[in-house]
Formats: structure tokens, sequence, C-alpha cells
């Protein structure tokens, strides 16, 4: 059972809405590069219900990273915490893994 937490704030709720609304913006746009792209149509409905299942995986990929940093005694999310999460995915891992030698290395010079 998951813990209680607090009803959030308004501006917790705004941000929310705030950001749940640039995902949806961002799935509608590339729904339908690929739709023109081959020759399809994607109804409102699909892109609605495709960027609330983005979100409820968005926020379970949170909310796991969090609790790999408390079970690790920290309260900073941290590379190993997303690394992970993504070890039952090779290819996810993969590509993390090669992002975060990218994004080390630029941070180095």
């Amino acid at each position: 059972m998951p813990a209680f937490q607090p009803a959030p704030s308004t501006a917790e709720t705004l941000k929310e809405e705030q950001l749940k609304a640039a995902l949806w913006h961002s799935i509608g746009q590339t729904v339908d590069a690929v739709s023109l792209a081959s020759d399809l149509n994607a109804a409102p409905r699909f892109i609605g219900a495709l960027s609330e299942l983005c979100w409820a995986q968005i926020v379970t990929a949170a909310q796991d990273v969090e609790a790999f940093a408390k079970h690790a005694g920290r309260s900073t999310v941290r590379l190993e915490d997303v690394l992970l999460l993504a070890r039952r995915n090779e290819g996810l891992e993969e590509v993390l893994k090669d992002e975060a030698e990218r994004v080390q290395g630029s941070t180095a010079k």
C-alpha cells in the first residue's frame, strides 16, 4: 500500500497540468508527423489516450527511481537509480549508458 501523500498544492497542480499539456503537445506533433509520413490519420482521442499512458509511465518511473535512491539511503536520485530502472530493458539501458557517457564527457571539457 502506498504511503500517505498530502494533497498537492495549487502550484504543484498547476505545474503538473503544464507538464501534461507539454507532453500532450509533443506527442501530438510526433503522431501527426508519423501519420503524415504513413498516410494515416490519428484521432484526437488516440493522442489523448497515448498521452495519459505516457504520463502514467512517467509517474511510475519517477516513483521507482525515488524508491531506489531512498533504499540506498539517499534523498537525491542518481544515475545508478535510473540505470537500475532500465535493467530489464537492455536496449534502453545501453542508450541511457551511452547518453550518460556523452553528457559526462561534454561536462568534463
